[in-house]
């Protein structure tokens, strides 16, 4: 699975272009980006995609230097259990 990476966004599109997975993480004042909303299309549920995304991101928000908040619930959840530095 190919994921895209754009500002603040992470996500795979099929070849007609529906979006299939994505994460936002609008950055903040601060050093601060917000992980806001995580969403994987029905048809993908269960390969651990979701958590894949926030790892992701996770590492695309450090490497810019900069702090990730989770205020998604799936992201949130998540961190609880794999964020060593909440």
């Amino acid at each position: 699975m190919i994921f895209k990476y754009q500002s603040n966004r992470i996500y795979h599109a099929n070849q007609q272009g529906k979006v299939l997975a994505e994460i936002l993480f609008p950055y903040e004042e601060g050093n601060i980006a917000n992980i806001t909303h995580t969403v994987v299309d029905d048809s993908l549920k269960g390969q651990g995609i979701a958590g894949k995304l926030v790892q992701m991101a996770v590492e695309e928000i450090e490497r810019s230097h900069k702090t990730p908040k989770f205020t998604c619930p799936y992201a949130a959840k998540w961190a609880e259990k794999n964020y060593k530095k909440c």
